[in-house]
């Protein structure tokens, strides 16, 4: 099993530590309903694309949503 030869320091332990970020994704408005999504993607709401149906996605009624609970 490998075993380092020189001990890593306080700052270059943290720097490696500090690396590791979490960033927001970039997200755009829908051409046809306007919520965000990611670009470069059909909208997961609508199914649209550059303008485009490309999805078929079952809306969800009230009614159908106070059937289910």
């Amino acid at each position: 099993m490998p075993v380092p030869k020189h001990r890593r320091s306080k700052s270059k332990k943290r720097t490696r530590h500090a690396a590791w970020k979490v960033i927001m994704p970039e997200l755009r408005p829908c051409s046809n309903c306007g919520i965000l999504s990611h670009s470069h993607r059909a909208c997961t709401t609508c199914g649209f694309y550059n303008g485009k149906p490309v999805l078929s996605v079952a809306s969800v009624t009230t009614e159908d949503a106070s059937k289910d609970a």
